[in-house]
């Protein structure tokens, strides 16, 4: 389980990520808002590991980390999907050549065996290999970013980056669903979105909710527009 409390990331001026708390296990999908671009994408990269928080208690798996300790583990442990300015693919890259590139950051021990083409083949990917990516409908975009996360047998826990920004609710939650809900490798799935879907009954919470971390009423979350 992760279980973070009163996560927080100062900027060069203002607060970057208010203090937040939240909470998911293996074998559940947490949604969390938040209006603001940097701040969903601050707490992504906060909540794998791999910014250093500037205050914040971290839990993964039993073992505890106060916001100034280095936290490896978890950051071996996770995967940042599709983040804006970081890790979204380029729009000049094939999926052929993304999936070279993504395959050759797994760590090298687990790398041998994985090679593009017989990759995308055992992965049923063929068919999309040649597009770009700005080519790909929004649902084929996630399943292919999360494969290829899912690709080092080492994560653990997803974090995905605004997926809402790419389509509706039925472009990207059902895949995330069936993640996180898979018996055969049950994941902790974390996706920061702009607001949550009508209708989501799951575990919830916001970006600046400092108290203990609990779900929220989804029917008191905001709707407005990303801010950026």
């Amino acid at each position: 389980m992760l279980r973070v409390q009163q996560l927080s990331v100062n900027g060069r001026r203002d607060e970057l990520l208010p203090a937040t708390s939240v909470q998911v296990r293996r074998g559940e999908l947490l949604l969390v808002s938040g209006n603001r671009q940097d701040q969903r994408t601050a707490l992504a990269l906060a909540l794998s590991g791999r910014l250093k928080p500037s205050g914040g208690h971290f839990e993964w798996d039993g073992a505890e980390w106060d916001g100034s300790s280095k936290i490896k583990t978890l950051r071996r442990a996770s995967a940042v999907v599709d983040s804006p300015g970081v890790n979204e693919p380029e729009q000049h890259l094939s999926v052929r050549d993304l999936v070279t590139e993504d395959l050759a950051l797994v760590p090298r021990h687990y790398r041998a065996s994985l090679l593009s083409s017989p990759w995308l083949k055992v992965n049923r990917f063929e068919d999309i290999a040649g597009l770009w990516t700005e080519q790909l409908p929004a649902a084929r975009r996630l399943e292919l970013l999360t494969a290829l996360a899912l690709a080092n047998p080492q994560t653990d826990l997803l974090v995905v980056d605004s997926p809402d920004r790419h389509g509706d609710p039925g472009d990207w939650l059902p895949r995330l669903e069936e993640l996180a809900y898979d018996a055969g490798r049950p994941l902790a799935v974390v996706a920061i979105v702009m607001s949550l879907p009508a209708g989501w009954t799951g575990p919830a919470a916001a970006i600046g909710n400092a108290g203990s971390p609990s779900p929220v009423d989804p029917s008191t979350t905001s709707e407005t527009e990303d801010a950026k």
